[in-house]
């Protein structure tokens, strides 16, 4: 079963309420580690780790949105 909803982050712990106010569900923290994502056990939402490579793509390829500005700043900082 895929996710309701996918949301990337910084962080390696990520807190999950249901986003519905009272509506929602008790707060539960994730631990996205090792594999840098948690799904979360009450309302299906999938928490990323925006550090860490997409499935299946190559790193330093350079093909992603996300892999293309950190190049550049490599690139700036040997310049």
């Amino acid at each position: 079963m895929a996710p309701f909803e996918t949301i990337y982050i910084d962080a390696m712990v990520a807190a999950c309420d249901g986003g519905g106010g009272p509506l929602g569900h008790p707060r539960v923290y994730l631990n996205l580690a090792p594999a840098g994502k948690a799904e979360c056990p009450y309302c299906s939402r999938l928490f990323v780790n925006r550090a860490m490579p997409a499935p299946g793509s190559e790193q330093g390829s350079g093909s992603g949105a996300g892999e293309s500005r950190p190049e550049g700043d490599r690139e700036r900082r040997n310049l």
